[in-house]
């Protein structure tokens, strides 16, 4: 008789996936879970979870807090700032096409926690400095990737991370209200795009698009002199854009 750790169609182990599925759990939570909820969320009897997760407690990649209940631990950490510097390998081939294509510089970037965190970029042929580089962290409210990423949240959920790290002017073209925020948020999901009309840094214009089903929020972007990533090319811009999240997507799925 096979195995109940071995006895998935995939081939998988079963103990592990269980294991894994749970890791997800709580990061979907993003707090604090008891073991009841776990049980409620994997439909798996107690006593299975119970076993999975003192090991990974005994591992340091599950937390117990005084409450009883459990959390992500700091050994998970680790994991995932490789995992992410992987990723921005990963993303070249797939970003450096975008450059030859559109002749601007491209950046694909992630939500880590309240920021925004650059993981790749290709630079243009194009003798120009812009802020964006790879370990860069800014705030969403003034950039296209913070904007077309934000846009996949609940407005509430929004509200509630500007209220937490506040909308500072970078120019005199950033969007500094919550209201205006959010409505310009409604614009990006009807186009599926966002723009960043010199509200980072003046001059410069970026045109980003969300990496659709990706395991962490994910989007790339282009950017580049305002005179050169003028509306007109808005039409060449987007399509190549989307092209290569459709990409990216499969890629890391």
């Amino acid at each position: 008789m096979a195995s109940s750790d071995t006895d998935k169609p995939s081939g998988g182990v079963q103990s592990l996936e269980r294991a894994f599925d749970l890791l997800e759990h709580m990061a979907d939570a993003g707090r604090e879970v008891p073991l009841s909820e776990l049980a409620k969320l994997s439909g798996l009897p107690m006593p299975t979870i119970y076993r999975l997760v003192r090991t990974m407690v005994n591992r340091g990649y599950v937390r117990q807090e005084q409450s009883r209940q459990y959390a992500l631990g700091p050994r998970l950490i680790r994991l995932g700032e490789t995992a992410g510097k992987l990723v921005g390998v990963w993303a070249r081939p797939h970003l450096s096409r975008l450059v030859d294509e559109i002749g601007e510089t491209a950046n694909m970037a992630m939500l880590d926690g309240d920021e925004i965190v650059y993981v790749a970029q290709i630079p243009s042929k194009h003798s120009m400095r812009m802020f964006t580089e790879v370990g860069r962290r800014v705030l969403p409210h003034s950039t296209a990737v913070g904007k077309v990423l934000l846009a996949q949240l609940p407005e509430r959920q929004v509200t509630d991370l500007l209220r937490r790290t506040g909308m500072p002017a970078h120019t005199e073209h950033t969007i500094t209200t919550p209201a205006a925020f959010i409505e310009q948020l409604a614009a990006v999901r009807e186009q599926g795009y966002a723009v960043d009309d010199g509200e980072q840094e003046l001059g410069v214009r970026c045109i980003a698009v969300a990496v659709p089903n990706a395991p962490t929020m994910t989007a790339i972007s282009i950017s580049g002199p305002a005179a050169r990533v003028s509306e007109a090319r808005y039409g060449e811009v987007v399509p190549a854009l989307q092209g290569i999240a459709a990409e990216l997507s499969a890629a890391l799925g």
